[in-house]
Formats: C-alpha cells, structure tokens, sequence
C-alpha cells in the first residue's frame, strides 16, 4: 500500500493544538537528523510545547554536539503518552528500532521524510523523496503552523540542508533547497559559525581513524568502485568510536573515477553498510537488495548475523555487478 501525502496545512492542523510534542529521528543522528528534528523542536516550544527529540544513542558526533542546545534526551519518561509523536528524516519504525514502542505511544502519529518508503505506519505522512533534506520540509511544516523561524531555529536546519547537499554540491542540491536556505540566512545567524563548527572541528581521533580507513580501501570494478572497511581494532588503535567514522564514504566517493563509494562500519554480530554514488550510478538498489534504502545516491543497511568479509563479499560483487 502506497503512501499518500496529508497536506502541509493538515499536518499543521494536528501539531497547532498540541501541548506535548515527541520528535523522532534515525538512529546514528547525522546532521540533517539533528538539525530537523532539533530544528522543529525549538519551534514547537516558541509555540508553548512541551516538545523533546527522543535519541536513540547517548552520544552526538563531536561537530554536531553544538546543535543540541537541550533539545534531545535518551530518557522515555520525559514525556508519558504525548499527545503528538512524529518523525523525522525516518520513513519506518526499523530506523529507530529501540525507540519504536514509544513512538506508538503518541495520540497521534506523524511521519516527515525524504526517504523512499512504500508502507504507511502514521496517522499522518508527508514524504517527498525528491527532497534534499528532511530540514528542508521541516522549514515548510514550521511555515505551514505559522510558528516563528529565529536565528537558532534557522540555524538548525541550514545546518541539516548543507549536510544532506554535501554543502550544496550534491546532485540532490535543487531550487527548493537553495531557495530554503536563502529563507534561513535572511534571519542572521552566522552562517560562518555554522560551518566552521561542522567542518572544521575534528578530533585527532577521527582524523586518525579517517586515515587508517583510506590506508585499507580498496580499488575495484576498473576504477569504478572504491571501498574500505572500519573494524572494532582500528578503533581501539585510532582511540576513537564508530561515530568518527562518519563522512569516509563520502571522502572516497571524491577519487576520481569512482561511481560507487562503500563503507563496512563492524560491530558485534552485525555490520553497518553505509553507499555513496555519484553519476549514473544507483546505491538504492544494491542497499534494496540487502533489505536497506535510502536514496540514489545515499543509501544503506544493516547486515545482522555475518562477518566483515562475508559482508564484504556480498556488497563488492552487488556493487560491481550494478557497474557492468
């Protein structure tokens, strides 16, 4: 059964009368997860909400940490039954599975997304994947319930929008987004701040981890597929976690030539599979394949009972098959 969209103006029409609000978002937040759901929770609360963004991890990446301005928990008692629980960037209850259960707990329910999703789980959906960013249709559902956008909540979600784009250089990268982020300098915020914050903050830990995963990777298909690997040793070694290793898909995706980018994440009894694509070349698919999603161009899964090479294995001779 295939999603039908409510109207902005619907959507609206539920989150106005709200008093309590619990936003949801994937598990392993990256910049759009937090910048949205952060984003709509702050304009929820200058509405009079009593609003939360529900984590399903304990930590925020070291240069996202400066979003969370007491806008997320971890604690699932913050807010008992609230009267609206709606997701964003998550278009199904497997991309926060330990949180799942509590999202059912809402009166009502509310999906906001940018990922492809065939089966309806919510009271009430807005899903374009044609968007560039779930912050993007966060501005326009902020915009539909009439609430402000101050510099802080601009921030936000510009903050996810230049994430999603690769900082507008992504195919992804349409008017709407363009036009969206323009709406959200227009308040002046430090747009300089922003990006310094982001892209300039590493730790030493995630640039050593980052340059054991390019030492390892490895080059396939005549060129047109790259792929590395991030094991629990390497992290022990590099003193780093498997947040840090955030953005290496999208490092080897820049080599010249590669089509497809694959990243292996290993953790106890499953591994984390994140893809990248760039010209004619569909990650979606191959992620399909092993019972991922996402978009064209991004795109993963999670492989569960396998090791690092089986999984490996798998995604190189997909990959490499989707090239010929």
């Amino acid at each position: 059964m295939a999603i039908i969209n409510n109207s902005w103006e619907e959507i609206a029409s539920v989150l106005k009368p709200a008093e309590t609000v619990l936003v949801f978002t994937h598990q392993k937040m990256d910049g759009d997860a937090v910048g949205s759901s952060c984003g709509l929770t702050r304009a929820l609360r200058q509405m009079g909400k009593t609003a939360y963004v529900l984590m399903e991890d304990d930590e925020i990446a070291d240069n996202l940490q400066f979003l969370d301005e007491g806008y997320c928990t971890t604690d699932e008692h913050v807010l008992e039954n609230p009267d609206v629980s709606i997701c964003v960037d998550a278009s199904a209850l497997s991309r926060f599975p330990k949180r799942s259960g509590k999202f059912t707990t809402g009166k009502t329910t509310v999906c906001v997304d940018h990922h492809l999703a065939e089966e309806p789980f919510c009271d009430y959906h807005y899903v374009d994947p044609g968007s560039a960013a779930a912050s993007v249709l966060v501005h326009h559902l902020i915009r539909a319930m009439g609430a402000p956008i101050d510099e802080g909540t601009a921030s936000l979600l510009y903050a996810g929008i230049t994430t999603d784009t690769g900082n507008f250089q992504y195919s992804n990268t349409d008017e709407d987004a363009l036009l969206t982020a323009a709406d959200l300098v227009k308040t002046g915020f430090d747009v300089n701040r922003v990006s310094v914050q982001m892209y300039e903050n590493v730790s030493p830990q995630k640039m050593r981890l980052k340059a054991a995963a390019l030492e390892n990777m490895q080059i396939m298909a005549g060129g047109k597929l790259v792929m590395t690997a991030v094991t629990q040793q390497m992290l022990k070694d590099c003193g780093a976690q498997m947040i840090d290793a955030e953005g290496i898909v999208s490092e080897i995706r820049s080599i010249r030539g590669a089509e497809i980018a694959i990243v292996m994440k290993e953790d106890i009894g499953k591994v984390f599979v994140s893809l990248r694509a760039k010209g004619d070349a569909d990650v979606q698919k191959i992620a399909a394949k092993f019972g991922g999603g996402g978009h064209v161009k991004a795109a993963g899964c999670t492989m569960k009972g396998v090791s690092l090479k089986e999984a490996w294995d798998s995604f190189a001779e997909a990959a490499s098959e989707s090239l010929e």
